[in-house]
């Protein structure tokens, strides 16, 4: 698979895209990541509080248990610092009949505690039941349809808590590749959660998916991508983790995603709800690396609001 070309030209301009967008941020751009091994994490307060500090005023949830899966306890610690929850990304087996009951089991819970938390969206992923995003064995007819079946039930639990539901295409997932998204479009109603870089790194041309299915897209997560990188993750020649911790993802603005145009045909097209500065960042224990997400996520910022 070939890297996504340039798109047509353009129908909107790539301007700076204003003050007002619901920004948000969440804890994978300060490394803390559900993958084993991904790396150091850093302490709760110190995430928040710098998200807080760039002007933030939401963020995701993060994996389980980084954050307090008590709602009353994980508003306080939000509130601590000035922030409201979005959501949570949820990475469930929807494709194997021996574990959709422990998966919708777990939706369950994560659309309980968003609804009492105050979030608005549960971001599910098609996960492979493996540990980390590098092995992708290949579905079934059946199994693909009992992918969008799970899919589907997950997202009348949370319509059950007054929730939105969204479905996040995710290298390493079993909805990844551009023949893959452009399926899910057609057999699932499920909106898309536009993730501008795990887009481009399966071969979708975001810019592109947002000017032909505006309707389909319900939850945002902005990434810029190094396109050649992501091409040596879509060959086979780079794991997903050796890439990102290779900089694959750019702060935004950086890279060879069109965010402004990306961002600017949401809203020409009445787009209104989230967008999630979320880069995948991979530290080391080179203290160094700690100020790394803080100065990222501001000029990703700056980006956004022309500064």
């Amino acid at each position: 698979m070939t890297t996504p070309g340039p798109a047509a030209a353009p129908a909107t301009p790539a301007a700076p895209v204003g003050h007002d967008l619901r920004l948000a941020g969440a804890p994978i751009s300060w490394g803390v990541c559900e993958v084993p091994g991904w790396g150091p994490m850093l302490p709760v307060d110190t995430v928040l509080g710098e998200m807080a500090g760039l002007g933030l005023t939401a963020t995701e949830l993060g994996p389980p248990g980084y954050l307090p899966d008590d709602p009353s306890a994980l508003k306080g610690v939000l509130e601590g610092h000035g922030l409201t929850l979005v959501g949570s990304f949820a990475a469930l087996v929807l494709h194997d009949a021996d574990r959709t009951v422990e998966s919708l089991a777990r939706a369950e819970r994560t659309a309980e505690l968003i609804a009492a938390a105050g979030g608005e969206v549960l971001v599910l992923a098609a996960a492979t039941g493996l540990d980390g995003y590098d092995t992708r064995p290949e579905l079934s007819d059946s199994q693909w349809r009992l992918l969008i079946d799970t899919a589907e039930e997950v997202a009348r639990i949370a319509r059950r808590y007054g929730l939105r539901a969204t479905l996040h295409p995710h290298v390493g997932t079993h909805v990844e590749t551009s023949a893959e998204v452009e399926r899910f479009l057609r057999d699932s109603e499920l909106p898309l959660c536009l993730d501008t870089g795990h887009l481009l790194i399966g071969g979708t041309d975001p810019l592109d998916l947002v000017r032909r299915r505006p309707e389909r897209i319900g939850h945002v997560h902005l990434k810029d991508v190094h396109a050649a990188t992501a091409a040596l993750v879509r060959s086979g020649a780079l794991t997903y983790a050796d890439a990102v911790g290779q900089g694959l993802y750019r702060a935004l603005g950086e890279g060879d995603v069109p965010v402004a145009e990306i961002v600017a045909t949401l809203r020409a097209a009445g787009y209104r709800q989230w967008y999630v500065l979320e880069q995948d960042t991979r530290l080391t224990d080179d203290p160094v690396d700690a100020d790394l997400p803080r100065h990222d996520t501001a000029r990703s910022l700056a980006h956004l609001r022309g500064n």
